[in-house]
């Protein structure tokens, strides 16, 4: 939902809308009914804590131990009205690599633009070049290199501006195409034609 007065949407908010459109819906437009769930609490706690964990991981980067890595950086673009918190980012002299920790065992093309924004937002505010992001899978100690592809960077523009025209028009979106995405969903309740 638009972060505050500055009209951002949050890169978790493009991340839920790919997930399924109405999540964006149900927190833009309906802020004060967000139900918190047991795995969304669980995720919390594990994210807190791996932070610590990361500084010890080498990831099997080439060059690394060259690399300056720094956590929890703040990242936000006017230009594509978007904010977000990037768990890690590995800096490298002439490029840089967003990684973004997830308890889940695969990645699923919402986890994809996630990282692909965050590789946009870091390379407009450190102004270096980002060719991929890597998506950590906490459970299997996996680290999952996703291509920032021009394809990925142009879904995440056209994706922004469908959540614009969702918020500005208060639209209900059709629900997702993938019902099994509901099961665990803390909006589950609120769709009744699912």
């Amino acid at each position: 939902m638009p972060d505050g007065d500055d009209g951002l949407f949050t890169v978790t908010d493009l991340k839920q809308y790919q997930y399924c459109a109405r999540i964006l819906y149900y927190h833009a437009c309906l802020p004060d009914v967000r139900p918190v769930t047991r795995k969304m609490e669980l995720g919390i706690r594990r994210h807190e804590t791996e932070s610590r964990r990361a500084i010890r991981r080498t990831m099997r980067i080439e060059g690394i131990e060259e690399a300056r890595r720094v956590f929890d950086v703040a990242v936000q673009s006017q230009k594509l009205g978007l904010s977000g918190q990037i768990d890690e980012i590995i800096f490298f002299a002439d490029h840089l690599i967003p990684v973004d920790y997830k308890l889940a065992k695969k990645v699923g093309a919402h986890f994809r633009l996630q990282i692909a924004a965050y590789a946009m937002l870091a390379e407009e505010q450190f102004g270096l070049k980002v060719r991929q992001g890597i998506c950590y899978l906490i459970h299997s100690r996996d680290a999952v290199e996703i291509p920032i592809t021009h394809r990925l960077r142009n879904n995440v523009v056209e994706a922004v501006e469908q959540m614009r025209r969702i918020v500005d028009k208060e639209s209900m979106p059709e629900p997702t195409k993938q019902p099994r995405a509901c099961m665990d969903c803390e909006f589950r309740r609120f769709c009744n034609d699912v």
